[in-house]
């Protein structure tokens, strides 16, 4: 077990490290990175989305067929596999969570495989997870934890869920300026806002919770976004956080699922090679800009003009967003099949992937280390032998 600097992070009476690896699709971070991650004593997190990729027998079964229900059977056998997989790399102690987009149109359905397949924890961003507690029920031992960026979507969050007698087991504050993949404001210009700051976040939160009627530390505040050193997480602790999440420092460790392209893509881009989009979703987003990247972007603004109801088509056979820009012909989402990128990008494919990054540099810069040589600079400071800073 490593010898954390930081207080544990207890979640539903279980001891962990105050670490919290985050969802990362399509593939990014499935059975074999949150299964060590769990197995470190660490919160290791699966994401749900189109996990069918990882397997080449669902990917045959699937390939050219047309049959909705086909494809979403297959992800969510997926997902009950790497689960499954995870649970037995991580051994009976370590503590899983799986996370699940609220934008996903099948959102509902991959939460409650998730519950039967036996994930310890739901994680659930990309909107206001209000139903999130109707979802899980008959299974309420797994614990809950939204990712939100301000007061106002926490007091909205609370104020509903403590009508249906439920608190969130701790709350993912997720900073836009510093996040990879989609983001926590509504339009490209606020990403940056005061607003979302941590330390003012976590002000704000509490003060609510006295407002509420609720013990000031009742549920954990983990900070999300530009978290890659010791000193960083310090920060955060000093401010209140109770711990932190992180995802692309993980995506290029030994351990992570995807292609060893995808990896040396993440850890050797240059803070110039980073960029803020307008997804598919509807939402702002942060990634690479890779040759695919680049060239949308080139011709978005004639892309998006061209956009209506009309024209609308789904480049996929199946619906993976409940709002898509190009499926709903919407000129305000980017123009693009989501999903083809993401799961070219897990395959390393640099001409036709979306690779999504965090904004910041990495604790071990272009080197790919294992997720324990992560974890214990991120907890204590120490660098791995052979490593030293650029």
């Amino acid at each position: 077990m490593i010898k954390s600097l930081f207080p544990e992070l207890s979640i539903r009476g279980k001891r962990l490290l105050p670490v919290i690896q985050g969802g990362m699709g399509v593939g990014v971070s499935a059975h074999r990175l949150a299964g060590t991650v769990a197995r470190e004593g660490a919160v290791g997190t699966i994401a749900s989305i189109d996990l069918r990729c990882l397997h080449a027998d669902l990917m045959e079964r699937t390939r050219r067929s047309r049959d909705a229900k086909l494809i979403d059977a297959a992800n969510l056998e997926a997902l009950d596999r790497e689960i499954r997989t995870a649970r037995a790399i991580a051994g009976p102690e370590g503590f899983i969570a799986v996370n699940v987009m609220k934008a996903v149109d099948k959102h509902a359905d991959l939460v409650r495989q998730a519950c039967e397949s036996g994930a310890d924890a739901i994680v659930m961003g990309a909107g206001l997870p209000f139903d999130l507690p109707d979802l899980v029920a008959g299974h309420e031992d797994v614990a809950l934890i939204p990712i939100l960026s301000e007061e106002r979507g926490v007091r909205a969050v609370l104020k509903k869920w403590m009508r249906k007698g439920l608190l969130p087991d701790a709350i993912i504050i997720e900073h836009p300026r510093y996040a990879g993949g989609h983001l926590g404001a509504t339009r490209i210009d606020e990403v940056a806002s005061p607003r979302f700051d941590f330390g003012r976040v976590f002000d704000e939160a509490r003060k609510m919770f006295t407002d509420l009627g609720l013990a000031m530390d009742r549920i954990p505040l983990i900070a999300a976004g530009g978290v890659n050193s010791f000193e960083r997480i310090r920060e955060i602790f000093n401010w209140g956080g109770s711990g932190v999440q992180l995802g692309t420092p993980f995506a290029v460790t030994e351990e992570g699922d995807a292609h060893i392209n995808f990896k040396r893509i993440l850890a050797e881009a240059l803070p110039q090679q980073v960029v803020t989009f307008m997804s598919a979703a509807g939402l702002p987003a942060r990634a690479v800009l890779t040759p695919w990247l680049e060239k949308y972007l080139n011709r978005e603004e004639k892309v998006r003009a061209r956009a209506t109801a009309e024209r609308a088509s789904c480049a996929g056979h199946f619906e993976c967003l409940s709002h898509c820009g190009l499926k709903d012909g919407n000129p305000r989402a980017g123009q693009f099949c989501i999903e083809r990128q993401l799961a070219a990008a897990v395959e390393g494919n640099v001409e036709k992937g979306l690779f999504f990054r965090g904004s910041e540099p990495l604790p071990f810069g272009p080197d790919i280390r294992p997720v324990r040589d992560l974890l214990e600079y991120l907890l204590t400071g120490l660098r791995p032998a052979g490593h030293h800073p650029a």
